[in-house]
């Protein structure tokens, strides 16, 4: 016993010893707060010194095993911007008081003041628990006294009563890192797997050694990375956490005296469960409570197409969706038809329901939304949506009717997150790919004059088609003609709307249409006797949003678009055209995006059509140098001018 407690203790100390002097709490140096820019990323608003974690399993006083992770973290604040940084919340389950704990300690704040080191200690004031839903509660701290130059530590501690769902554990995050570890001690009776995501290479060390009390022995993975860049967000990315490097575990089997239970799972295994579970399954069999409705309603749909639609319409008109997802009824599909609001499963269920009752080959397709972000392992917890899917003879269209603006393959886009999962009525599943394949579009038409002051004049028409139809309704419907104009007016500096008109239509398969005239005296420049201005005037775009050298994740459309503009514009008298930019079409590679610019002047009368096509919703990062290069391509094209002169 002796032996294995000294050998114990030599472990710790190597372990200890391997974080270095500068690496533990309480041992803040003048040379860190006098640091004035992270050395490896100079734009940094605050970096992470350190951070380490230690995951322990120990039996409660009441014979169960628990999770304990303890914390400990150093940020280094260099700008006002950083400031958030400084805070911490962790959120952890506590429903009605069962579930998880999370304690903080030794949290203090460090500046030098005329050369010395002040320490302030956060007090009670600082540190705070907030409700997040009915089951998470967030527990916060607030640090004290920061500002530039500051320099924060603190160390939590949670423990967990959930075996089978550890925490992730992440080594990368919104600011740059310079060493980051994570020791885990799992129990000889427990097998997890380990998964590791993202691009970071992450150094792991094994070692096996007895529990403190010698009752069974432990394997120790350690996990350490150092200089680790920030991941940066950038404009069309899903959801940013699928690309960052974490380690992930899943629980693969347990065993005690009497035997062992395995606990790996395939997605088929996950769904067939979740399909026989009471708040799933047993909900599509009910129809007693919408049989004479809904009967009524159909009366007069001929065709499955029409059946479809008007089903559809019939749920997503009545139900009101109360912003609560999961895949399983709270109250049931009966008493959310009574009330005539539910969360997601009890609308979209109902609606799988009523569709099959209306001889639709229609099955339930479980979802994890874009916030849920994407599970490595097959796990219930994977999913937190449910929608409907309607197999026809050459596709399958999928429904969701929380959403009012929705439509037949027109889901939200909390939904459109790679794949989801249907099941069928004898409980079999399979992967299908949410991301839509058809084209959305947004038609653009312009009639315009130019007069000798060079105010320009005329009218616009905008169409809004597929998902673009979704997106206008989902942003602007709500609006009113004062606000809308408003908006349009902001966002076009210098333009002064007339008239202003926009029309939903009842059949979704027609679009949007928005109508106005305008004026706008800044779209020309005058220089001597002659006039320049971009043809597409203020729809031009200006500005890449892709920035950055190099993008660690996939470029996420949503959805392929087109956009398409045709502008006419009357030259003044007295002026003609001296020069007009060259027609020209401009092709990435493997055609993942086009864009094809013709003009002519018919007779002082400009005529412009511009095609700018992205064909694929989602491109992977291998292409983002080319993406970046073809969209500055583009804005080249958009902005180059044409020129008149005084005849």
């Amino acid at each position: 016993m002796r032996r294995k407690l000294l050998f114990f203790y030599a472990l710790i100390c190597v372990v200890a010893g391997s974080y270095g002097q500068t690496r533990m709490l309480g041992r803040v140096s003048a040379e860190e707060l006098q640091q004035k820019r992270h050395l490896k990323d100079t734009s940094a608003a605050a970096a992470v010194v350190f951070k380490k974690g230690l995951t322990t399993f120990k039996v409660g006083t009441d014979s169960k095993w628990y999770v304990y992770t303890e914390v400990q973290e150093r940020i280094k604040i260099y700008k006002k911007e950083g400031y958030g940084y400084a805070n911490k919340q962790v959120p952890y389950y506590n429903n009605e008081g069962a579930g998880e704990k999370v304690v903080f300690e030794n949290a203090f704040t460090y500046n030098l003041v005329d050369g010395k080191i002040e320490k302030t200690k956060l007090n009670k004031e600082g540190e705070f628990k907030e409700k997040f839903n009915e089951n998470w509660d967030i527990k916060k701290i607030v640090m004290p006294a920061v500002k530039e130059g500051s320099v924060v530590e603190y160390q939590y501690t949670i423990v967990s009563p959930f075996i089978t769902d550890l925490r992730d554990w992440d080594f990368q995050y919104s600011i740059p890192a310079d060493f980051v570890t994570y020791q885990i001690n799992i129990p000889s009776h427990l097998v997890y797997n380990q998964i590791i995501t993202g691009s970071t290479t992450i150094n792991k060390e094994s070692a096996v050694a007895s529990s403190l009390n010698g009752d069974y022995a432990e394997t120790k993975l350690t996990y350490t990375v150092k200089d680790i860049l920030a991941i940066k967000e950038e404009k069309y990315v899903n959801n940013i956490k699928n690309y960052i490097s974490s380690l992930k575990f899943e629980l693969v089997a347990a065993s005690n005296k009497l035997g062992s239970k395995s606990f790996a799972q395939n997605w088929n295994d996950v769904a067939k469960n979740i399909y026989e579970d009471t708040d799933f399954g047993r909900q599509l069999n009910l129809k007693s409570y919408f049989e004479e409705e809904l009967g009524l309603v159909l009366k007069g749909a001929v065709d499955k197409d029409e059946k479809m639609k008007t089903v559809f319409d019939f749920v997503r008109q009545r139900m009101v969706w109360n912003e609560k997802n999961g895949y399983l009824c709270r109250d049931g599909v009966k008493t959310a038809f009574k009330n005539k609001a539910g969360n997601v499963a009890e609308i979209n269920l109902m609606l799988t329901a009523m569709l099959r009752y209306a001889g639709l080959d229609a099955n339930p397709v479980l979802v994890s939304t874009r916030n849920n972000g994407i599970a490595p392992f097959p796990s219930r917890t994977a999913f937190n949506y449910v929608i409907a899917a309607v197999k026809t003879a050459d596709k399958t269209i999928f429904l969701d009717a929380t959403d009012k603006n929705a439509e037949p393959d027109i889901i939200p886009f909390r939904a459109i997150n790679w794949v989801g999962r249907i099941i069928r009525a004898d409980e079999s599943s399979e992967e299908v790919e949410l991301m839509p394949k058809f084209k959305s579009r947004e038609n653009s038409m312009i009639m315009a004059e130019l007069n000798k002051e060079g105010v320009l004049s005329g009218k616009i028409r905008k169409q809004y088609q597929g998902y673009n139809a979704f997106e206008f309704k989902g942003d602007y419907g709500g609006f009113t003609k004062e606000k809308r104009i408003e908006n349009i007016e902001k966002k076009y500096d210098g333009i002064e709307l007339g008239d202003y008109s926009v029309v939903y239509p009842a059949d979704f398969s027609k679009p949007v249409t928005e109508d106005y005239s305008f004026s706008h005296s800044n779209m020309i420049e005058a220089i001597g006797d002659r006039l320049y201005f971009a043809p597409l005037l203020f729809l031009a775009m200006n500005d890449n949003p892709f920035k950055l050298e190099k993008r660690q994740y996939p470029i996420d459309f949503i959805y392929p678009f087109q956009w398409k503009y045709v502008v006419s514009i009357k030259v003044p008298e007295g002026y003609v055209v001296e020069s007009l930019p060259k027609s020209a079409t401009i092709t990435m590679e493997e055609q993942i995006g086009t864009f094809k610019y013709d003009i002519v002047d018919n007779d002082r009368q400009l005529q412009l059509m511009v095609l700018f096509d992205i064909n694929y919703a989602n491109i992977p990062e291998s292409y983002y140098d080319n993406l970046k290069g073809f969209f500055n391509e583009v804005i080249k094209k958009q902005t180059e001018k044409i020129v008149l002169k005084k005849s």
